[in-house]
């Protein structure tokens, strides 16, 4: 597995055009998928049953099993899928397919693979390409409103291959009670967290609109704001990372309900690995042991030297970085102090060197500015977190592969859109057997989890441990609360959480 971090795939879940040709051509019907109910119902469409015998391929069908003949027009659509697909039904539009419809074109295309599919679907007359578009979560774009059906074709072509790169959903597991057996039963749990464990202590996440720290960068006139984070931009200009630093310093000792939940698993004896994307090391805080805890992504918890490489605790750093300067490296500059003999001095009389004279306000004997070096003989510190561009941790990939991989019986991803890789490539990595949680407040569309639990990852995690029996701990669990959940349309794997009592306004 390639371990460097790589920016987010925006195309995740959609293969590339010759990729997408090998995988559909090839793609067969198996027993395995066959098998196993990949949406909330399982119904019979009778007027797709019917097999329609042809000599040949249309020109959808080509277009699924050669995609790269065309592969200028179909990369301007996977650039374009990843803002059409909204991952839900249509309900708002009555020219959209119905919940009950959608499911019944993903099972069918699922059961009978994609050329079948396309036989019995739009060359039969039974729904255009442009509606079809919509049982996959697609909605069909206002540039193509008003042109002829098969201008849908590409996008559809995309829409199927993507709908197929998923994993498929394990029809068994769906109310939140399911998930709470899953809990109770399982014994080697990887939990695989992101931002959003930590949003509730009042650390931003990155993506969110609005509210997300990339959101809010766009004053720094970078042509994408996840470049604050790039290794080849930081080491050509380190004030670009240090102007947002400050506003993304874990600066609390406090961990969220969320992160004790995952250090009650611990305690269990449940968790296998924690997985964590984030880099304010309060999975350490709340007490999640190193052997059980991957930093995909690195910490604040030390940062180092890109010059020479000496390490330092990282909060050593922090007053420097909130005030808005660039931490420098105090070992170069020490070096640079006792072998540079070259600096103009000024003399005294009798030759030898005249002291400066201070005033109030000036640096101590410690300060940096003291050695009278130019800035950049001197190394800039870097937070140990991984800039994208730069390897993960060789622990990733090596524990995953060798390890988690073999005994891993639940999988619990929370707070996390899993949009960067290779950490959204863990969970299509697993066994597609072993069964999966999404705890979040909004469902992701290129992974097909088994159950969804959405709303504020410290209620939903609340909410399972009060219904497993378990005694989760922590300030910010309101005494007296009550959850409400609801079943979200169409999707019977698919629950909104919602703290009632007390409100949530009337929580600190």
């Amino acid at each position: 597995m390639d371990s460097t971090r790589r920016a987010p795939a925006a195309k995740n879940g959609i293969t590339t055009a010759a990729a997408t040709n090998t995988t559909i051509t090839t793609r067969k019907p198996s027993t395995r998928v066959k098998a196993v109910v990949d949406y909330d119902e399982k119904r019979h469409i009778p007027e797709l049953t019917e097999e329609i015998p042809r000599d040949g391929l249309t020109e959808l069908e080509e277009r699924v099993n050669d995609l790269n003949e065309s592969w200028e027009t179909e990369s301007l659509f996977e650039d374009a899928l990843e803002d059409l697909a909204e991952d839900k039904f249509f309900t708002d539009d009555p020219e959209a397919c119905t919940p009950d419809e959608a499911i019944k074109f993903r099972q069918l295309l699922r059961n009978v693979g994609p050329e079948i599919f396309c036989k019995r679907t739009v060359d039969a007359g039974v729904i255009t390409a442009k509606k079809l578009l919509t049982a996959f979560g697609i909605r069909p774009p206002g540039f193509l409103e008003g042109a002829e059906d098969d201008a849908y074709f590409s996008l559809l072509s995309l829409a199927l291959s993507r709908e197929l790169s998923k994993r498929a959903k394990l029809g068994k597991y769906n109310s939140i009670q399911d998930a709470v057996e899953l809990l109770k039963n399982s014994k080697n749990i990887i939990v695989l967290t992101g931002a959003g464990i930590s949003t509730s202590l009042g650390i931003p996440d990155f993506r969110s609109k609005g509210t997300g720290l990339y959101s809010k960068l766009e004053h720094l006139g970078l042509n994408d704001p996840q470049e604050v984070f790039d290794i080849s931009v930081f080491k050509h200009d380190p004030t670009i990372f240090y102007t947002v630093a400050r506003d993304i310093l874990p600066n609390t000792e406090r961990f969220s309900p969320t992160h004790a939940f995952i250090a009650l698993l611990q305690e269990k004896g449940k968790l296998l690995t924690n997985y964590s994307q984030n880099i304010d090391n309060l999975e350490a805080k709340a007490g999640i042991r190193p052997e059980k805890l991957v930093q995909c992504h690195g910490s604040f918890a030390t940062a180092s030297c890109v010059k020479c490489g000496f390490k330092v605790d990282g909060d050593s750093l922090f007053p420097e970085i909130k005030a808005g300067k660039i931490p420098r490296c105090r070992k170069c500059a020490q070096g640079s102090r006792t072998t540079n003999n070259s600096r103009k001095r000024k003399l005294n009389r009798d030759g030898t060197e005249k002291k400066a004279r201070r005033r109030p306000g000036d640096y101590d004997s410690n300060s940096d500015s003291e050695f009278d070096l130019p800035t950049s003989s001197c190394g800039v510190m870097k937070p140990d977190i991984t800039f994208f561009g730069e390897p993960l941790p060789d622990e990733f990939s090596k524990r995953l592969t060798e390890h988690d991989r073999d005994l891993v019986d639940l999988v619990i991803v929370i707070g996390t859109s899993l949009k960067v890789a290779p950490v959204s490539e863990v969970v299509p990595f697993l066994p597609p057997n072993i069964p999966q949680i999404y705890i979040s407040r909004t469902p992701v569309s290129h992974v097909n989890f088994d159950i969804d639990l959405l709303g504020d990852c410290d209620i939903v995690v609340s909410e399972l441990c009060r219904r497993a029996g378990w005694d989760l701990k922590h300030e910010m669990i309101p005494e007296g609360q009550v959850i409400d959940t609801d079943v979200v349309d169409g999707y019977s794997s698919r629950h909104v959480f919602t703290q009632v009592k007390p409100e949530p306004n009337a929580t600190s």
